[in-house]
């Protein structure tokens, strides 16, 4: 019985081990629609520069998530023998690898927001930086219970703060820290000219819409894999996640008038608003939650482009900020059992933890961005702009000249 009950254990170790490797690979290829959705959107003298600020992103904040990161956020330190850390099948490794994947793409959504003027060292400082500790700061506070603000709202509320996969800890607080940047970095040479808007046409749609659908397949790993175990694997989390990604796609079409731009976004969006309720909404609420996303993103889009004149290159800020936020506020509405929702969570806690996701990102992006800016400077000269990042940073252009 013994050697059963061993076998048994062995066997759901390893089977939740690899189905959250299995998770972890697919949100690390999310990674290459990132740099694909960049890459089309950017003008073709700032390929490259896309190409390679993923890559390296991806690999400051390995090192900054590894060493200082995931201490703060979990509390563990991978300072002991790998005999330690091979513990059940190097669970606790995997959940590692996993939520690494989480953390690299704060700085991937960053990149989008400060594309073709940003200066290449000094964003990798400004990588390592958040990864190590604005981000896991605000993920230790929601997905770790530090400090004790998930129990407080559970006594003041009736419910803690719940965010499945992230809508607010990651994709809402990438795009906040992303608006701070895109301030202190100001427009884009040429982009407004006597107040008026310049259009600046994407590179290359069929690399945009690659990007997007890399980042649409990679998500359903994003969404049903946060469960961690094979045992909360839930069907749910996956059709949600669908219907959202459909209602973010039509919205966005419809708004759009057929912006090729917009549609391939608009599934993004419906995506990022869906992640923190998945696992609580009706598949009708997800729908819906999609579908303000999708519309959410194109007026706020326009908007920030047009009225406000940021000039925020992807809108990282409209479709992670704004609509990571309304995915917070969403999970506490669709997710209410009189809505068809599973119930377990108080729109005033969603609230809140929204809220809060957004001043420390903000703030925090303010300091980060703001102390490497004094520091070592963060905007291209002009002339190294004119040229493109492209020659100006790695000395070689997208397409070869022969």
């Amino acid at each position: 019985m013994e050697n059963l009950n061993s076998a048994v254990e062995t066997l759901v170790h390893g089977s939740n081990t690899l189905f959250l490797l299995m998770g972890a690979v697919m949100v690390l290829a999310m990674h290459a629609g990132f740099a694909f959705l960049e890459v089309g959107t950017v003008r073709l003298k700032n390929q490259v520069n896309a190409l390679a600020k993923i890559l390296s992103d991806f690999a400051i904040s390995t090192l900054a998530y590894f060493f200082v990161g995931y201490w703060i956020a979990y509390g563990v330190t991978f300072l002991q023998p790998a005999a330690t850390l091979a513990n059940e099948n190097g669970y606790v490794l995997v959940k590692f690898f996993f939520l690494l994947t989480f953390a690299a793409a704060i700085p991937a959504i960053i990149s989008g927001g400060i594309a073709e003027r940003a200066r290449f060292g000094p964003q990798l400082c400004a990588t390592a930086l958040i990864v190590a500790f604005i981000y896991p700061f605000f993920e230790g506070l929601i997905w770790n219970g530090n400090f004790g603000l998930q129990g407080w709202l559970k006594v003041e509320f009736g419910a803690a703060f719940h965010d499945f996969a992230g809508s607010v800890v990651v994709h809402a607080f990438g795009g906040w820290l992303a608006l701070a940047a895109v301030v202190l970095l100001g427009q884009r040479n040429g982009r407004y000219r006597e107040g008026r808007l310049v259009a600046f046409a994407p590179s290359n749609i069929p690399f945009l819409a690659a990007g997007s659908w890399i980042l649409i397949v990679g998500w359903f790993g994003f969404n049903v894999m946060s469960a961690q175990s094979l045992a909360g694997a839930s069907g749910l989390v996956a059709v949600n996640s669908l219907l959202a990604m459909v209602g973010g796609t039509v919205a966005s079409l419809l708004v759009g008038r057929n912006d090729p731009g917009f549609l391939h976004n608009g599934p993004l969006a419906g995506l990022v608003a869906v992640c923190a309720g998945s696992d609580l909404m009706h598949p009708i609420g997800a729908l819906a939650t999609g579908m303000v996303a999708g519309a959410l993103f194109v007026w706020a889009f326009t908007a920030t482009q047009v009225r406000w004149k940021i000039d925020d290159v992807l809108g990282v800020w409209p479709l992670h900020g704004l609509c990571g936020a309304w995915g917070g506020i969403a999970c506490g509405i669709f997710g209410q059992q009189a809505l068809g929702g599973l119930g377990g969570v108080s729109l005033a806690s969603q609230a809140i933890g929204t809220l809060l996701g957004v001043v420390v990102a903000f703030t925090g992006g303010l300091l980060v961005y703001g102390l490497v800016k004094s520091v070592v400077g963060i905007r291209l000269t002009k002339e190294e702009e004119y040229y493109g990042a492209d020659l100006s940073i790695h000395k070689i252009g997208a397409l070869s000249q022969d």
